[in-house]
């Protein structure tokens, strides 16, 4: 049943526009920070959003039975990544205020959404070795990006834990990385 609700067109088609549009949204959001973002640092600033739209890119294939494994390993990992980070900095932002904005009410739901695409849909990826590990260098690079040279989101409640935040956020990718290898073809084949 559940394979048939993920492959289904029509849902797949919703899913599609639903992520598009998140997409489209995020890079709004992060417009303030990408105006202040030297060039060569543009790229890796919006994280979330360009994780939605490694995923968009991936459903948009997938609606007409294509497969991009390097798209499909960057989705997974990120998604997972991003999914999970912002659910938990609105959760250390909502200890240390005792409440969150709507807004942040809406990041905990659709980042929560993120991660649990990524993991729903990894049993169609195709993503082997040599996928993960050029997602891996990417997320990787994206974390010293952040956290070495300042280009990380910032949340006022929780930026004195900035350091923590940035050793979280490595273990974290270490993490998503990990489950990508346990969920991708080659893993799979192997056992």
């Amino acid at each position: 049943m559940v394979n048939y609700i993920l492959t289904n067109r029509t849902f797949l088609i919703v899913l599609f526009t639903i992520n598009l549009l998140g997409t489209i949204y995020g890079f709004i959001w992060y417009e303030p920070q990408l105006e202040t973002t030297e060039p060569i640092f543009l790229i890796f600033v919006p994280d979330s959003p360009t994780a939605s739209l490694f995923f968009t890119i991936f459903l948009g294939f997938f609606i007409f039975g294509k497969s991009i494994p390097y798209i499909e390993a960057l989705a997974l990992i990120t998604l997972l990544k991003y999914g999970t980070w912002a659910v938990v900095m609105n959760g250390l932002t909502f200890l240390e205020y005792g409440s969150l904005p709507w807004t942040g009410y809406m990041l905990v739901l659709s980042h929560g959404a993120m991660a649990l695409q990524g993991l729903l849909y990894a049993r169609f990826f195709r993503m082997q070795l040599k996928h993960i590990f050029v997602a891996a260098v990417w997320t990787l690079h994206n974390d010293v990006i952040d956290y070495v040279f300042g280009q990380m989101p910032v949340y006022p409640a929780i930026v004195k834990y900035m350091d923590e935040i940035g050793y979280f956020t490595f273990w974290l990718s270490i993490g998503c990385i990990m489950t990508a290898y346990f969920l991708s073809d080659y893993r799979r084949s192997a056992v």
